[in-house]
């Protein structure tokens, strides 16, 4: 009888023997790998905890014992564990969240699934369990060795050490990899600590020595292997990493091995103090297909067939990130000055082409954003130019360097930000809406939204060619759509996409937003109303033509797929005030809210950025202030576009 079914909460697993355990943890390998496979999703981490995933709800006591996983990109196991076993809508509309969402369930604390910010809740939470009197819950966090690299991490064991007073547990979960190789001194040493022969072989055949022996054999071994275990980390040195800091540190302990990890995790639950638990496991574990992946193991996967892992339906078309690598390594192989900086993401954001064609020109400087961009001054006052590719949601955690070490001192630093916009699957903590609200506040930036490959290619060269101030690329996820060519290029380096010899309505479409404004135009010429279509390449610094074109029309319609509180619409007002113009603006983009999980066509559709919505309201607001002359396209003045009107042009706006 298979045991995955009777699993409805954590409690279920009490009445189960270890050797079910470990049945259970086979059977919940197969049901990733099947429905993942399906919907696509974290893989190679979740395949990698789910020993450990067991061994914690069979000691600990979710919810009133907080879990707390960091990144949460290897919570899909605890999700099953607690309830949630129907992953047939994951990562959609009305679905499950593929990191821990508090509306799912009590069991899911920290919804953020950025990076080594899982500490400083444990210190926060364990601090208040503890003032409040209830000193019988305990705190865990689960932080992956990738994690270690960010400099939160370490602010927070700082913390964590000052205080003793408090049951928290911290499980370092160790594969060696983040989003591929986990890199730099910390994980140098961590890899000694993974490959010590001593460790290793001592480990198999004392293990192996005892069990073969009998029940009485394997009582004495599992007397002693506490003990082994700490003879053997500080043979190999890795318990002195915490000793300093005051923590007691168990391990290294195999965290595919059932009975071990649950007894380790009995000891750090008596210690009554913070602790550390050192687990090594193995990312994609029991996935032929994941394993034998070099890049990053499965890490993240679209729709597989779960026979052999191969990608389903990827439909063809050319990434947005494929177009930028391509492209910087021509910029590299022009400019010997340019170098590249990821923070541990160096094939998602596009980097290895690069890395391959120019070795030692790229930095990987861990999950550190902060020290990835204040590092980018310093090899821009070094006489380089550094290209810093992030994905636009990680690029919030370092405005403080962007404003005070680059943009303050003037460093010639480009930043590409991949995933910027509406992301979609991944949810409120992954979509990338907030960089152009945020960023153009910085003085002297210059921020590029390409509408397609040519424009991303073009503006990359423009980018790094500025040294005197920071400049941004921001594009979206996914394929680049079909190329849109401007009927015009204006003086100051802005697109006419489309015009109209009867000036009602100024459309500004920001990159990806350009084809949608080309569509509204379409709709409003057979309602009879003029428009012109403009990209302004580069949104940030507002051109002078966009001004200069304001005053010529009744209306303008800015849109853009970041918030729309403070965005490049509200920016455009500003600046139209400024110049004594009182041209109507509609600001259109993204509502100031966390935005669920969700395909980008739907948050579009729900945010009212898309052609027949936007189109509906202009006509709506034209003929509040005019009736125009004619209805019929043919009779509303010359009509000059940049493509062929789509199939429904004809179609009334409210249809």
């Amino acid at each position: 009888m298979a045991l995955l079914p009777t699993i409805t909460g954590p409690r279920d697993l009490d009445r189960l023997s270890p050797e079910q355990l470990t049945e259970l943890a086979s059977e919940i390998r197969t049901f990733l790998i099947e429905n993942v496979a399906r919907t696509g999703g974290h893989l190679g981490p979740n395949l990698g905890v789910v020993e450990l995933t067991i061994a914690m709800h069979r000691v600990f006591r979710s919810p009133d014992d907080p879990f707390i996983f960091d990144t949460g990109h290897q919570s899909y196991v605890h999700k099953i564990l607690t309830g949630r076993q129907d992953f047939s809508g994951l990562r959609s509309r009305d679905g499950l969240a593929g990191y821990p969402q508090r509306s799912e369930s009590p069991h899911d604390v920290v919804e953020s699934s950025h990076a080594s910010s899982s500490l400083s809740w444990a210190d926060g939470i364990s601090r208040a369990l503890s003032r409040t009197g209830r000193r019988d819950h305990h705190v865990v966090a689960v932080v992956g060795d990738g994690s270690l690299t960010g400099g939160m991490t370490w602010e927070a064991l700082n913390n964590i050490s000052d205080d003793n007073d408090r049951n928290l547990v911290i499980i370092v979960n160790d594969n060696g990899r983040s989003y591929a190789p986990t890199i730099g001194g910390m994980a140098r040493y961590l890899n000694r600590v993974r490959a010590a022969g001593a460790y290793r072989t001592l480990r198999t055949s004392s293990d192996s020595l005892f069990r073969a022996l009998g029940p009485w054999a394997r009582a004495v071994y599992r007397g002693v292997r506490g003990g082994t275990h700490g003879f053997l980390s500080r043979f190999v040195n890795n318990e002195s990493l915490y000793s300093n800091l005051d923590i007691k540190y168990f391990g290294p302990i195999d965290g595919h091995d059932i009975p071990t990890l649950l007894e380790t995790l009995e000891l750090a639950k008596r210690y009554q103090a913070p602790v550390i638990v050192h687990v090594i496991t193995e990312k994609g574990r029991g996935y032929a297909p994941a394993l034998e992946d070099e890049a990053d193991q499965f890490h993240a996967v679209g729709k597989i067939d779960p026979a052999t892992g191969e990608t389903l339906g990827s439909g063809g078309g050319t990434a947005w990130t494929s177009v930028f690598a391509d492209e910087l390594v021509t910029v590299g192989e022009q400019r010997p000055d340019v170098i590249a900086v990821t923070a541990a993401m160096l094939r998602p954001t596009g980097l290895k082409p690069f890395a391959d064609r120019f070795p030692g020109r790229v930095y990987d400087v861990g999950i550190a954003e902060q020290h990835a961009v204040a590092s980018a001054a310093g090899l821009a006052y070094g006489g380089l130019h550094p290209v810093v590719a992030i994905y636009a949601t990680f690029m919030n955690r370092a405005f403080d360097q962007v404003m005070m070490d680059v943009a303050l001192h003037r460093a010639g630093v480009t930043f590409v930000l991949d995933r910027a916009g509406v992301t979609g699957p991944d949810g409120p903590s992954h979509h990338g809406i907030w960089d152009l609200a945020m960023l153009q506040i910085v003085p002297g930036i210059r921020i590029a939204a390409p509408r397609d490959a040519a424009r991303l290619r073009e503006l990359l060269h423009e980018a790094v060619a500025v040294e005197d101030a920071p400049t941004v690329v921001r594009f979206p996820r996914g394929n680049v759509g079909d190329e849109l060519p401007a009927i015009e290029r204006l003086s100051d380096g802005t697109d006419v996409l489309a015009r109209n010899d009867q000036q009602d309505v100024l459309i500004v479409g920001i990159g990806p937003m350009a084809q949608v404004a080309v569509d509204v135009a379409h709709r409003l010429h057979s309602q009879g109303i003029g428009a012109t279509v403009i990209d302004p390449r580069w949104a940030v610094p507002v051109a002078p033509s966009v001004v200069q074109l304001a005053a010529q029309h009744r209306i303008v319609i800015t849109i853009e797929d970041g918030i729309r509180v403070g965005g490049v619409g509200t920016r455009i007002r500003q600046v139209l005030r400024e110049a004594g113009i009182d041209t109507a603006v509609d600001e259109l983009g993204v509502p100031d809210e966390f935005i669920s999980h969700a395909s980008r066509e739907q948050i579009l559709e729900d945010a009212g950025l898309v052609a027949p919505k936007i189109a509906h309201d202009v006509v709506a607001q034209v003929l509040g202030t005019r009736v125009p002359k004619a209805r019929a396209s043919e009779d509303a003045g010359e009509w000059t576009a940049a493509d062929a009107a789509p199939e429904d042009a004809g179609r009334r706006a409210d249809d």
